[in-house]
């Protein structure tokens, strides 16, 4: 395979909302590159980017995938990513590899919750973007209100630099072609083809004037930014065919405009045009700004005052610059076993080089370099500054990490995963399955950042995290498909708690007479409620010897035992406070099993007339979803026993605060994509705890366990 300077490298993106046909518009265009024979389709999981075998059972991208194409001497490197907004996660990590993002809009939805999203992740990230309208060919294309309305939807949204530079030929027949606003060419297509199409001069006549006023419309924007260009185009009334192209391409890449056009993936219509548009208009990674790195040298001079090394902070797209990349995905292979996938930041790394993991302190051998087409690894010689590439089987590197040359450090960080949105209760089916459980899934970590795995101490449960449901069943079926290990998912256990809500004065008095020595404890204490949070004081307030002071730290681990076993359920009470004031002691009797008894039958009487309660823990909730669901969802919270704290407005959305119970927040996720069809998600997080409702705490009640002591007095 040919060697690719950074100045014949495109990276893209391909981003924007479920189902608007980012992986088939990719698969189009590599068909039309002539790198597949035939284009590859996503239901029968022969596009190249969808590989994933849960991808493929479900239709739809989950994590990130890169292929390249090789297209009139420039190579394209294309990175497909997820449009659930469950796994946005995903698209907002494909923006650090590459130099402008491809944001694709539904022809017959227009824009959706997740392309706006994609669309803040590109803003601040400073990547560039490229609207593509895919699916022209279908008949409902255009939406209610037809292209114009479509193009009107985009000026509100992200303002009037969002500029056809095509037009779409269509009629009742369907979509034919584009015209080319710049050069003011025609491109014919023919539906199912190769994706290549017939260029003629003449523009269809329904469509002259219409080409006219909006090539007008693109010179004049371009024309904006430049006093040179201003005052050719003023002076000319147009700019010559060469200028236009190199001060768009400009304006494109200083993000001025933000470029609209046409196709069809699944027809493979207007691919090649595509390609052609990401060749001249895409920026190369050589001209986008440095990269902001963290250096010791740098902090060293900054701390020093001196201003000369202060730019090792930022580190050039540049073949001279020193070697360095940053892994920004690691895929697991059941053949190639781990695959890095990173980004060549600067310098020119060659086959078989040895480099420093600057985050993990150690070396790696990158040995086998290759590109990836989708699963397929292609083997190269070296890769230049602003390349991806991959490579199998380095022994401690994982995403996130910087690697380089000796001497050359710095640190490169990825952007900040959210917080898991869904936990669960996962159990191993049979003890064969346990054993393979851990290893599992932390090889599935390693792919996905956002997996969390940990044990409950509370309730000792092994807990699964992730972005929601969709995503933590396929986990489940990945542990079973790769790694042979089955388990059950269940809805994890609220961590009630119980507390007091009154105050008690009550004797525990232990006696235990066996023969021979015997057991004596007698303590006096009294308990009342603290603030919630507050969670458990002791304090001693003997005179006189009443109980030796050796036996009173005796008496605070019975209450904390007795406090941790619970007594209205088996939940740990909380937030209270015990004073021991009085008791007495035997000479010979008295030890310190027996004064913890003592404080153990105190603490159980104190309970009997504190008033104990339940206490649930309060989720702080946030949904984000479109101003029409706003009603139902505000609905569903207060059924939910949801309190809104407050509510926002974002453009075209809605975003709700609210207080919400755990216990009513288990199944949200699925309940959400139902009500908003797709376009809505949350975050939440545990708040604080608060009282649990009586009526709703008898149900929890009568299906408890009360705590059994057996003890003697």
């Amino acid at each position: 395979m040919k060697t690719y300077q950074g100045s014949e490298i495109r990276n893209v993106a391909v981003v924007g909302h479920a189902h608007s046909g980012k992986t088939t518009l990719i698969a189009a265009l590599l068909h039309a590159a002539k790198m597949t024979p035939t284009q590859g389709r996503v239901e029968d999981g022969s596009a190249v980017t969808a590989y994933d075998e849960e991808e493929v059972a479900r239709g739809t991208t989950m994590q990130n995938a890169v292929a390249f194409a090789e297209w009139q001497g420039v190579k394209i490197n294309f990175v497909d990513t997820p449009g659930f907004h469950m796994f946005s996660h995903e698209a907002r990590a494909a923006l650090l590899p590459v130099e402008a993002a491809l944001v694709v809009v539904n022809a017959q939805n227009g824009v959706e919750a997740v392309t706006e999203r994609v669309w803040k992740y590109a803003e601040e990230a400073n990547i560039p973007r490229v609207v593509v309208v895919n699916q022209m060919d279908h008949p409902k294309a255009g939406g209610g209100g037809g292209l114009s309305a479509l193009i009107d939807d985009l000026h509100e949204r992200w303002g009037r630099n969002c500029v056809p530079v095509q037009l779409p030929i269509s009629d009742a027949q369907g979509f034919h072609g584009v015209v080319d606003l710049v050069t003011m060419e025609a491109y014919h297509y023919t539906p199912g083809g190769d994706g290549r199409g017939k260029v003629t001069g003449e523009i269809p006549a329904s469509l002259a004037a219409q080409a006219k006023a909006a090539h007008e419309a693109l010179v004049e924007l371009v024309a904006e930014g430049k006093d040179e260009l201003m005052e050719e185009f003023f002076a000319e009334g147009t700019i010559p065919e060469e200028h236009l192209i190199a001060a768009l391409h400009e304006a494109i890449r200083e993000d001025r405009i933000f470029p609209v056009l046409f196709a069809s993936g699944l027809a493979n219509m207007a691919a090649d045009h595509l390609l052609d548009f990401i060749k001249v208009y895409g920026p190369s990674p050589i001209e986008r700004a440095p990269f902001a790195v963290k250096a010791p040298a740098a902090q060293a001079a900054a701390e020093s005052g001196s201003t000369s090394d202060a730019k090792l902070a930022l580190r050039r797209v540049d073949d001279a610059e020193p070697t360095a990349l940053v892994v920004f995905k690691t895929m697991t292979d059941p053949f190639a076993g781990r695959i890095s996938f990173f980004k060549v930041v600067s310098g020119i790394i060659k086959n078989d080089a040895t480099l420093d993991n600057y985050t993990r302190r150690g070396q790696e051998r990158f040995s086998h370099l290759s590109v990836m087409q989708g699963r397929k690894a292609v083997e190269v010689a070296e890769l230049h500054a602003g390349d991806l590439g991959a490579v199998a089987k380095l022994r401690e590197t994982l995403t996130g990490d910087t690697l380089g040359q000796k001497g050359a450090e710095i640190q490169i960080e990825l952007a900040s995963m959210p917080e898991p949105a869904m936990t669960y209760a996962i159990e191993p089916k049979t003890r064969a399955d346990e054993d393979k459980l851990a290893p599992a899934i932390h090889k599935l970590m390693e792919e996905d950042l956002l997996i969390r795995f940990f044990r409950d101490p509370q309730t000792s449960e092994f807990l699964i995290a992730g972005a929601g449901q969709p995503h933590i069943e396929a986990i489940v079926s990945r542990l079973k498909k790769r790694y042979h290990a089955e388990v059950t998912l269940k809805a994890p256990k609220v961590p009630y708690r119980e507390t007091i809500r009154g105050r008690a004065d009550a004797q525990g008095r232990h006696k235990k007479q066996t023969g021979g020595h015997g057991q004596f404890g007698d303590c006096k204490i009294r308990m009342e409620p603290l603030p919630r949070g507050g969670g458990f004081e002791f304090a001693n307030e003997i005179f006189g010897g009443a109980i030796p002071r050796q036996f009173v730290p005796a008496v605070e681990k019975g209450i904390v035992e007795s406090a941790a076993r619970g007594y209205l359920a088996g939940y740990p009470v909380v937030d209270f406070k015990v004073t021991v004031y009085d008791g007495s002691y035997h000479d010979v009797d008295s030890n310190e099993m027996s004064f913890k008894m003592a404080g153990r039958l105190a603490f159980r009487k104190c309970m009997e007339q504190a008033k104990p309660c339940l206490l649930e823990p309060i989720m702080k909730v946030e949904i984000e979803a479109p101003d029409e669901f706003a009603g139902t969802l505000m609905g569903d919270l207060n059924s939910r026993r949801g309190r809104v704290q407050g509510m926002d407005t974002r453009g075209r959305t809605t975003i709700i605060n609210a207080e919400v119970p755990m216990a009513e927040m288990l199944t949200y996720g699925t309940h959400l994509t139902s009500m908003t069809q797709g376009k809505g998600n949350y975050r939440m997080e545990v708040d604080h705890y608060d009282i649990v409702p009586q009526p709703v705490a008898e149900k929890i009640l009568a299906n408890a366990k009360r705590p059994v002591e057996v003890e003697e007095e």
